[in-house]
């Protein structure tokens, strides 16, 4: 059973909101929606690599938080709620220096007010990369 807030959900319904954010910017495409998860590429080019030409700590974190917030908001009715981040930690497990990597976000927990979700980075050769779990308030918006 699917649990997004719109049943007929698909993936043009929302790759239109990483228009003009960092996402864009980093090169982030969202590329599969299952029942219970989101999963978006990030290259691992000039834009995500830190100094020593390996991918940036910061920029895995990005990919997490990108594919979590969205994830949480499509759970949402968004005429009445918006969802926005409250914590986020993530586990750097390997290196990656060329290529894509592919971040999966399901959640934890759904709730009223707060959603938990966890996020799997894995590299080309599907090695993960990085775990990383973001907490999400979810809002009443007012009218």
């Amino acid at each position: 059973m699917a649990i997004w807030f719109k049943t007929d959900l698909q993936m043009n319904d929302f790759i239109h909101f990483g228009k003009n954010t960092m996402g864009e910017f980093l090169g982030i495409e969202f590329v599969e929606l299952g029942d219970d998860y989101i999963k978006a590429t990030m290259p691992v080019d000039e834009r995500t690599k830190q100094p020593y030409g390996l991918l940036h700590g910061g920029a895995s974190v990005v990919l997490a938080e990108t594919i979590g917030s969205i994830g949480a908001f499509l759970t949402v009715d968004p005429e009445l709620f918006q969802c926005v981040g409250l914590e986020i930690n993530a586990n750097h497990i390997r290196s990656v220096k060329q290529g894509f990597v592919t971040g999966i976000a399901r959640p934890i927990h759904i709730g009223a007010t707060t959603q938990v979700w966890d996020i799997r980075i894995y590299d080309e050769r599907e090695k993960l990369v990085c775990v990383s779990r973001h907490t999400v308030a979810v809002i009443k918006k007012k009218h």
